[in-house]
């Protein structure tokens, strides 16, 4: 997505100071970028590789970088202090605790890591699909040979929730399984190696016949709690449910249900509602449900990932280009 266009309610800003959303102008001096809430080695080389100068926050910052993904109050605290700010990227992929929070609005540019994880993410959600299609938690387990067992994914169908990144990332891991992929995202606008698109109007015609369904999708109130009952008893009893989003797209209850039940064949999850997972937490239990704890993409992976995306993101704003990764503040992602 571009950047977004001025805002027209900061039309006639006295202050040449003021926080904008157009592009930076050509300028000879160097961005002047702040790290929040403190500032990290990685974090600050990429701002100086992107031709920046790292200032403290008290220092009419041009461009924040937030680096503490659960420290919220912390970003609005700055912001409310530091109106110059005409850009604020963002260290997770997901913004829900931004939006929440009520921080990210329309007065600035605002970017986040979407895209900048895919890869390891959609590692990951076929890895779970994988072990759970081929009963590798209780081989991990087992003692005794027992008794043979297993799926192929092979020329099957699966459906992706979501057409972000993950999902393009995924979709490329799937193409030697030759699977017919189904993307279920807000708009039916297609996704390369998709079989088809659909809204999320049509997620329950879609479930049906899909051996594994996929959660690789923004949370917002309209996909929280996306799916629940209704749509676990639409999929097959072959089916798995790999969620690596997050886990409020899931209604845990309803899950358990299932599981129990047995309806679905089972559920890989990265991400839980609530997370962590308490240790006495049914999910634990349940032999046809693998957990792992948010660990799709680990700090290890996350750093040279973000540093490239900050320092990426420092170059354009510098030379007045679109960013990447940008937030629409009324999408909520």
């Amino acid at each position: 997505m571009d950047a977004s266009p001025p805002d027209p309610s900061l039309a006639g800003e006295p202050s040449p100071r003021a926080a904008s959303r157009e592009p930076r102008a050509a300028s000879r001096e160097p961005l002047r970028v702040a790290l929040g809430p403190a500032a990290d080695t990685f974090a600050a080389d990429a701002v100086r590789q992107g031709g920046a100068s790292v200032v403290g926050l008290g220092d009419q910052p041009e461009a924040l970088v937030w680096l503490d993904p659960a420290d919220m109050a912390g970003l609005v605290r700055v912001l409310q202090t530091s109106p110059q700010v005409r850009w604020v990227q963002l260290p997770f992929a997901g913004v829900e605790k931004a939006v929440e929070a009520g921080v990210v609005d329309g007065k600035r540019l605002w970017t986040c890591a979407k895209g900048s994880y895919a890869e390891p993410v959609a590692e990951h959600a076929l890895a779970l699909a994988l072990a759970g299609l081929r009963h590798l938690p209780q081989r991990v387990t087992a003692r005794s040979w027992g008794q043979p067992a297993g799926t192929s994914l092979f020329d099957r169908e699966v459906v992706i929730l979501g057409g972000g990144g993950i999902a393009v990332s995924l979709l490329e891991l799937l193409r030697p399984f030759r699977v017919r992929a189904t993307v279920v995202r807000r708009r039916a606008e297609s996704v390369p190696g998709a079989h088809r698109t659909v809204t999320t109007t049509e997620l329950h015609q879609v479930l049906p016949g899909a051996l594994v369904v996929f959660l690789a999708l923004a949370l917002t109130p309209d996909t929280a709690g996306i799916i629940g009952a209704a749509e676990l008893a639409a999929m097959d009893g072959d089916a798995w449910l790999v969620n690596v989003a997050r886990g409020r797209h899931v209604d845990t209850a309803a899950l358990v249900d299932a599981l129990r039940s047995r309806s679905i064949a089972g559920a890989a999850l990265d991400v839980t509602d609530p997370e962590p997972l308490p240790e006495r937490h049914p999910l634990w239990d349940l032999g046809n449900c693998i957990v792992t704890p948010h660990t799709a993409d680990t700090i290890e992976m996350v750093r040279p990932l973000l540093a490239a995306r900050i320092r990426d993101n420092v170059e354009r704003f510098s030379r007045g280009e679109p960013l990447v990764g940008t937030v629409d503040p009324t999408a909520g992602y």
